[in-house]
């Protein structure tokens, strides 16, 4: 149900369901939560690339799995629930910066993927919906994710009224960083991936860290921890060469 290879320190994982639209189910959740999981732990990585074969990134909830939660009990609805928010968790709490690639479509439980991802490149004409209120249901685990990184005010009618949008009816609102047009996404996610490897991959990592930890800390812990973190920065490796080599004018040790 996935793809996953990897080049020059960058991992590329697909959804592999083209057939039927990359739709998710119980399988592909249980893949994507280990593989991400596994990528937090490595330390060679530098990114990870999210993608969908085929003309759609993902349609959301496979129509089979659909019809077997009406069958559920509330306790296995709520396990399902739980085993969903932990794929979309461990997306976000990958250790190095998630690269989403979204073309086609994007439906209901896709919008969590691509909000749970650091960076994201969309096909300027695809087609975005928050449909769950369509089928009587509410936009429930996906909103965690997506109205904590996204500016609310351009979202939550979308996600009220379930209409379809396209990335650049979104503009500004934090769901989509870069809009490609078609036919020149893979340069697009070329010069992404590139801005990365440009970057100190110690520094990355921690930035990445503290803009989880900020989320839950209070001003005077945010005191402690921003100061703290930089100052044990400069004088780490990467930092030390990071200084030297701006001020010597020449390229870092890790710049390819």
């Amino acid at each position: 149900m996935l793809k996953i290879h990897e080049e020059k320190n960058i991992a590329f994982v697909s959804l592999n369901r083209p057939e039927i639209k990359n739709a998710f189910n119980p399988e592909m959740i249980q893949q994507l939560t280990g593989a991400f999981i596994q990528f937090s732990s490595r330390q060679d990585l530098r990114a990870v690339v999210l993608s969908g074969e085929g003309n759609v990134f993902c349609a959301g909830a496979d129509l089979n799995w659909m019809k077997n939660m009406i069958q559920y009990s509330l306790e296995q609805n709520k396990k399902d629930s739980l085993d969903l928010f932990t794929m979309f968790e461990a997306i976000e709490n990958c250790a190095v910066p998630v690269i989403a690639v979204v073309q086609g479509a994007a439906y209901g439980g896709a919008l969590g993927l691509i909000a749970a991802c650091d960076f994201v490149i969309a096909e300027d004409k695809t087609q975005m919906c928050f449909s769950e209120v369509k089928i009587g249901l509410a936009p429930a685990v996906i909103s965690a994710f997506v109205l904590k990184k996204c500016v609310s005010g351009v979202l939550k009618p979308l996600m009220l009224t379930g209409k379809v949008f396209t990335p650049s009816d979104i503009t500004g609102a934090g769901l989509v960083h870069e809009i490609s047009a078609s036919g020149h996404m893979a340069a697009t996610l070329a010069k992404v991936v590139r801005y990365f490897e440009e970057a100190s991959p110690q520094a990355v990592r921690e930035a990445k860290k503290l803009f989880k930890s900020m989320d839950v800390s209070d001003w005077k812990a945010s005191k402690e921890l921003t100061t703290d973190l930089i100052a044990k920065m400069r004088i780490s490796s990467e930092g030390q060469e990071g200084l030297k080599s701006f001020l010597e004018k020449r390229d870092p040790s890790w710049k390819a």
